[in-house]
């Protein structure tokens, strides 16, 4: 199957590049681009792509309103956030709208692809060193931490394992640090998914952190 991508980004310049790369990917395709937000919206909605991805400082509508609109609308397409993740403190905003992971600029092209494709196959895109970063980046912001979520009818097994995800682990560095198998691993996040009603990984990582579960130092 072919993976129709969205491309919303306000510099032509980045749209170019990624447009080129994927070019030569015979399973990714570029369906569209977009310069604001609201475009980015719009082509979700008339192009039906599986992945949008999505700059998040964009003129008018920002990418944050963008991937809200286009999560909670009716394209299925699955939005990954294109930033530049040391300057901006808006990435956070951007996984709590719906977002299904994010991409750093400066990343390898192949890299890119990589993402992208994990992204259409209904997975979540956090690596580890991004997850702990990304918390940090959270704890830095000035608002007030959000009120601790519940975590009821969750196990204590469970509960450790989602502590090892909001840290960043791989499922095969939970199972060595729990002395489990990878595919219980794989059984225990897919449990959490369903009693948390949590989308994917991503989102496990931002419960556990409202929960209290996940900190800056770990």
């Amino acid at each position: 199957m072919t993976v129709r991508v969205v491309l919303a980004d306000d510099q032509p310049l980045i749209r170019a590049a990624l447009r080129m790369v994927i070019a030569d990917a015979p399973d990714l395709d570029v369906a569209g681009e977009a310069g604001t937000g609201a475009e980015a919206v719009r082509l979700a909605e008339d192009l039906r792509p599986e992945v949008v991805v999505m700059d998040i400082r964009m003129p008018g509508m920002d990418g944050i309103q963008a991937t809200r609109l286009i999560t909670a609308g009716t394209s299925g397409a699955r939005v990954v956030v294109l930033t530049t993740f040391d300057d901006d403190d808006y990435v956070y905003g951007a996984l709590r709208a719906g977002a299904s992971g994010f991409l750093v600029k400066d990343m390898a092209l192949d890299d890119i692809l990589a993402a992208v494709r994990v992204v259409a196959a209904g997975d979540a895109l956090i690596a580890p060193s991004v997850t702990r970063r990304l918390i940090e980046a959270f704890a830095d912001r000035p608002e007030p931490a959000p009120a601790p979520r519940s975590l009821e009818g969750i196990t204590d097994r469970e509960r450790e394992v989602l502590t090892l995800v909001a840290r960043g682990l791989s499922n095969t560095e939970i199972a060595a640090e729990l002395v489990i198998s990878v595919a219980t691993v794989k059984a225990y996040v897919t449990r959490l998914l369903s009693k948390l009603a949590a989308r994917d990984r991503v989102q496990l990582v931002i419960l556990a952190y409202e929960a209290g579960l996940a900190s800056p130092s770990g």
